[in-house]
């Protein structure tokens, strides 16, 4: 199994895979994310995959891209009250619902958290949604803790 940046050629994956992630933002939460939606059209995919603060990651074996990261890099200078760091968030990681339990997610994220490392990130940050159970324990399995919460009360 391979890790890369994502090209061009993976749009078409990406695409079914970001399809299943929104499907279970979906389920969780129907009041909030809409069924069977696409996050990003692809002309917006196309520059986020060219934009080196924006790195999709994929892991792929025999050209078969099994799942992907999605990353924000932020490098927060001269803030009123926060300190100067570089930070790596991942905005979405996603494996196909077909290739689960194979460790492909732990690769991935290894991967980032490699790669966060060496561009001089001083933290790796996420948001999970909590209806996402099996990803926060994931997340937690890898040894991410909780930064802050995000509450609601639905009016």
């Amino acid at each position: 199994m391979l890790v890369r940046r994502a090209e061009i050629k993976d749009i078409e994956k990406i695409n079914e895979l970001l399809l299943q992630v929104a499907m279970v933002h979906h389920y969780g939460r129907p009041d909030l994310f809409k069924a069977n939606c696409r996050k990003y059209k692809n002309d917006e995919l196309v520059e986020i995959v060219k934009d080196d603060n924006r790195p999709i990651f994929v892991a792929e074996d025999d050209g078969v891209v099994m799942g992907y990261a999605f990353c924000v890099i932020t490098d927060r200078k001269d803030d009123n009250v926060l300190t100067d760091i570089k930070n790596l968030y991942i905005d979405d990681l996603c494996v196909d619902e077909n290739m689960r339990d194979k460790h492909i997610g732990t690769v991935i994220y290894d991967y980032v958290k490699k790669y966060a490392k060496e561009i001089g990130c001083y933290n790796l940050t996420l948001n999970v949604w909590s209806c996402n159970e099996s990803a926060q324990k994931f997340y937690e399995k890898q040894g991410l803790k909780p930064q802050k919460t995000t509450m609601e009360m639905i009016l």
